[in-house]
């Protein structure tokens, strides 16, 4: 099946499956339609671009499915004019969504490989909003003034307290978070005053986080 089907066939299933969740955003719809992504694996994976399964990338890493890429940036409830941080890069995927809907996106990986292979997809698109840097993801970005939505795709220990400070007033942080069972689950923080509002969601397939930069890839 050639790229141009895949992404057509791929992406009205991927349509239905959110509809049939209640996620009916007009404009996240779009910018999922806009964002191909067969562009976000690589040629082998191709086929398994628009499942709701982990698809293998580069660095032994992984991408989530589309689906949980949509369900989460719709819990974000994203408006121009945000500031947006995604901790985690892996494909990129994820952070050129979310640069359709926010005014600026700085997105984070231990990685420089994908941190490298993530800005080539986005200039391919023409997407000019989106600053990529290697960054230890535990630190976030400090400097960068405070972000209204930030997102993690590696699972924290307990509760992320390093970013209340890089957090607007009233923003919404996504982090996974390992239970004392072993499970990982999403939790929607709100920044309320110094402190922050935790709601736990679904579980979630994050891997732990790896501490400082990858030094060979």
């Amino acid at each position: 099946m050639n790229v141009r089907l895949l992404e057509k066939e791929g992406f009205a299933g991927l349509f239905l499956r959110l509809r049939a969740e209640g996620i009916a955003d007009k404009a996240l719809l779009t910018a999922l339609e806009q964002t191909p992504r067969t562009l976000f694996v690589s040629a082998a994976h191709a086929d398994a671009a628009y499942q709701d399964r982990l698809v293998p990338i580069d660095c032994g890493s992984f991408a989530e499915s589309a689906d949980l890429v949509a369900r989460m940036i719709a819990l974000l409830q994203i408006e121009p004019g945000h500031r947006f941080l995604d901790i985690g890069t892996g494909s990129g995927f994820l952070a050129a969504v979310a640069a359709r809907l926010a005014e600026r996106v700085v997105t984070i990986d231990r990685y420089k490989t994908l941190i490298q292979l993530a800005q080539q997809r986005f200039a391919h698109l023409g997407i000019g909003n989106v600053i990529a840097r290697q960054a230890d993801g535990l630190k976030g970005m400090n400097g960068e003034g405070g972000f209204d939505r930030i997102i993690a795709t590696c699972a924290f220990d307990g509760m992320p307290r390093q970013f209340i400070d890089q957090l607007a007033s009233g923003g919404v942080m996504l982090a996974p978070i390992k239970s004392e069972s072993g499970r990982t689950q999403m939790a929607r923080l709100t920044k309320i005053g110094s402190r922050f509002e935790r709601e736990d969601l679904f579980d979630v397939p994050y891997l732990p986080f790896a501490p400082g930069l990858a030094l060979a890839l």
